[in-house]
């Protein structure tokens, strides 16, 4: 996938009918669906049930098996609750008649409330820093294999800069902090309900990985698993998602095999638009 176009048209699931929608994969260079393709994905199908006065504030996934990268994803929507200002939906996709996902998202109207919000981290704009892309260009000659294992699993919709090195080039234990500024590379004209499609699917890139940061020379040969076991996402404030976001995460903790990470995304102007939290699995190979 190489362009805006083709990831909109991936997250535009088709209709069968009211409740019913499916949906094609990302093939991704790992060869399991892409986590953050089935969150955008689920959010669009919940999105067509929804009035359209109605604005996603929150969305709760599990990953329950491994996606099939050859076989549609099917999804099925629930319409739980139709209330005067919530609405309540559930979304369960399947493959082969196996539920491999489940989601629960709520839609609120607009309302007029108090306001407050944290502090965006004093950090380097992303005019200063290399792309992560940039930051591998050593290994071309260094580790060719390795580095065309990188390539084949970015995303080249989005560009990313790390403020400081990106996590999978790092080699050394560090405090599990990490800060990227991103976007999608080209422009677009899009509503929120698809700017929030967007934004679920880029929010699974480096949550997990933030988790590795303290344990870097003890993972950085061995053989790993990862996997997202769950994710949340909380909307906050409209955005632009052709605009640079700064993504902050944080990992608190890890142990028994996961890892637990949280992340805030503010725009370019400090205000925070997201907040994003997920547990995936960590595990080491002998």
């Amino acid at each position: 996938m190489i362009d805006l176009s083709s990831l909109i048209s991936l997250l535009t699931l088709e209709k069968k009918d009211t409740h019913h929608f499916v949906g094609q994969n990302y093939k991704t260079a790992w060869g399991r669906v892409f986590g953050g393709q089935v969150l955008g994905q689920s959010l669009h199908a919940a999105y067509q049930t929804v009035p359209k006065d109605r604005i996603a504030h929150s969305m709760h996934g599990y990953f329950i098996l491994g996606g099939d990268i050859n076989v549609p994803i099917e999804y099925h929507v629930d319409a739980i609750r139709d209330g005067k200002s919530f609405t309540t939906r559930r979304v369960v996709a399947f493959q082969d008649g196996k539920a491999i996902f489940n989601m629960s998202a709520s839609f609120h109207l607009e309302e007029d409330g108090v306001d407050h919000q944290i502090t965006m981290p004093n950090v380097l704009t992303p005019e200063l820093l290399l792309t992560d892309i940039q930051q591998a260009e050593s290994l071309q000659k260094l580790d060719p294999e390795r580095y065309e294992r990188l390539m084949k699993a970015h995303p080249q919709i989005f560009e990313f800069r790390p403020v400081g090195k990106a996590i999978y080039l790092e080699n050394r234990n560090s405090s599990p902090l990490s800060h990227i500024w991103f976007k999608t590379k080209e422009k677009i004209e899009a509503d929120i309900s698809l700017q929030h499609q967007l934004l679920a699917f880029a929010s699974d890139y480096s949550l997990l990985l933030s988790a590795t940061l303290p344990h870097r020379k003890e993972l950085e040969h061995a053989r790993m698993y990862y996997a997202s076991l769950d994710h949340a996402l909380w909307f906050h404030r409209d955005f632009k998602i052709d605009d640079w976001l700064l993504y902050a995460i944080e990992s608190p903790s890890a142990s028994n095999a996961r890892g637990f990470s949280r992340g805030s995304i503010f725009d370019r102007s400090g205000k925070m638009i997201a907040s994003v939290s997920q547990e995936g699995l960590m595990r080491k190979y002998n």
